[in-house]
């Protein structure tokens, strides 16, 4: 089996879909790797250090050549994919709800795209989940750009001067991201508070020593989808609590946002009246920009001042720490194909529950289910 890395094109992407460790870890299973010169250079992978390890490394033609699987951390355009075997399973992120033609494609063409985001949310698949892997260093990178914005010191210090109190941190959204962001606020010393619309991460929040936020009057509503992640909610709910937050977000000097439905626009969590009810000097992280954005008004790579509250998203969040974010990424790659490695055939073979879940296109046709319900 011959395993191709090439080096991401995708604008501001630093990642890497392949490191040593991950190169040798294929080798030991029997594949040869080859990986375009360069690739790793954004996240302080040397070529010298891929090629120790046992990469061949080249041109982006001489790597693609003969592939059987192509790893990417963003899924490359079908130019590039030219002179890999016919059937060449592509394993990355796709984005295949928003990115309809670039699926239809890959099945034109007759490559087999595995949808690294469409990975269930099961107990033996948590080591191939790179949402959960990019969005636990999202959260904690979303954190300390809040606080690089912010004028002023998260802990209570106190000094001969006087006291510095401490600043108040609310996390909008509690999946991985959010809860990695909580954790991240208490370590820098902030007064922390969080929400969801799931009441199952009440618990979570008061485990890491927060302040859970709920709406308490709206009963029988619960916004638990399935595997785990967040559902739309009823007009009644969203009323209730858009009531709740604007109370609360007047008081906080940081507030972090992360809430995301797969397949649909980021849901708005802040309007513009939210944000002039903030004091002057705030900060809001939109971690969720580019898909919309939570925040009203909040604009990719971009900080916006609005109403004297600065406004901070990043289009690709775990971009911005591309040395534990590739490290982590190669390694949900190697469980996912590890997992299912045939000895005896040589190469990976898929089972139905997850091979059906991430397979996005096989034999000249989109196949996922999830994508023809849309």
């Amino acid at each position: 089996m011959r395993i191709a890395v090439l080096k991401e094109r995708a604008a501001g992407e630093s990642r890497v879909a392949i490191t040593p460790e991950t190169v040798k870890k294929f080798i030991g299973l029997g594949a040869s790797v080859a990986v375009e010169g360069g690739a790793g250079l954004g996240a302080a992978i040397t070529d010298d250090a891929l090629r120790e390890a046992g990469a061949e490394l080249g041109s982006a033609a001489a790597t693609i050549k003969d592939a059987d699987i192509v790893l990417g951390v963003q899924a490359p355009d079908i130019a590039s994919l030219a002179g890999a075997k016919p059937g060449a399973w592509v394993a990355a992120t796709f984005d295949p709800f928003r990115n309809a033609a670039l699926v239809d494609a890959y099945a034109k063409a007759g490559f087999e795209a595995l949808s690294m985001e469409f990975m269930p949310r099961i107990t033996r698949a948590q080591s191939m989940d790179v949402l959960s892997s990019q969005s636990n260093l999202a959260g904690y990178k979303a954190v300390l750009a809040a606080a690089n914005e912010y004028g002023r010191a998260f802990p209570m210090m106190m000094t001969a001067a006087g006291t510095v109190q401490a600043a108040k941190c609310f996390v909008m959204g509690v999946g991985v991201a959010g809860l990695q962001a909580i954790a991240t606020a208490k370590r820098l010393g902030a007064q922390v508070s969080a929400t969801d619309v799931r009441s199952a991460t009440r618990e979570q929040i008061q485990s890491l020593g927060a302040k859970p936020i709920f709406v308490e009057n709206v009963a029988g509503i619960e916004g638990e989808g399935s595997g785990g992640y967040a559902t739309e909610m009823s007009e009644e709910y969203q009323k209730a609590q858009a009531e709740l937050v604007s109370g609360h977000i007047a008081k906080q000097d940081i507030v972090i946002t992360t809430a995301l439905i797969p397949g649909r626009p980021a849901p708005r969590l802040i309007s513009d009246a939210q944000i002039a009810s903030m004091k002057p000097g705030s900060v809001i992280f939109d971690l969720a920009v580019a898909q919309g954005g939570n925040v009203e008004g909040s604009a990719a790579d971009q900080v916006v001042e609005k109403h004297g509250v600065k406004i901070v998203g990043y289009s690709n969040t775990a971009g911005h720490l591309a040395a534990d974010a590739s490290a982590l990424f190669a390694r949900n790659l190697f469980n996912f194909l590890s997992a299912f490695w045939d000895k005896e055939a040589g190469k990976p073979v898929l089972d139905e529950e997850i091979g059906n879940a991430v397979r996005l296109t096989q034999g000249g046709k989109v196949v996922n289910e999830r994508l023809a319900a849309q």
